[in-house]
């Protein structure tokens, strides 16, 4: 990237892995706002290259989730709804859900789901619904 010689531009520590039609992020550890607007614009930018049908991010590492942070995810969702892609989060952790409800944060109108099997299942029934259903080899219906 362009902003490599700032030393603020380390690796992200997010894995992004494409399965059929979905994107699954995981974030590894917690980020910071830049970090997470950098997470942000390349999910958005595999979106479209890969021409992907809805996303999955995992959040089961992260034990913090501040105002920014939901608002970024729920951007995040947003905007990749507008380019075609249904968005699942999973991976909640217990003392994470009770600090964001006890704290009025909230993920709304995202989809959210237990675990990643849970949030695919979830994906299917979210894609089959608008009509996008992903097929074991794209090109075909």
């Amino acid at each position: 990237m362009a902003d490599a010689d700032h030393g603020a531009a380390e690796p992200l520590r997010v894995s992004i892995l494409a399965q059929g039609a979905y994107l699954i992020a995981s974030i590894h550890t917690a980020l910071d706002d830049e970090q997470l607007k950098r997470f942000q614009s390349s999910l958005i930018d595999q979106i479209g290259r890969k021409r992907s049908r809805g996303v999955i991010i995992d959040v089961a590492a992260l034990d913090v989730l501040d105002s920014f942070g939901s608002r970024t995810l729920r951007e995040l969702a947003q905007v990749a709804r507008l380019r075609g892609a249904e968005t699942v989060i999973v991976g909640v952790q217990p003392d994470l859900a009770y600090a964001m409800v006890r704290f009025g944060i909230s993920l709304d109108p995202v989809h959210t789901a237990l675990d990643l099997e849970e949030g695919l299942a979830y994906l299917n029934q979210l894609t089959r619904a608008r009509g996008s259903v992903p097929t074991e080899q794209e090109g075909g219906e």
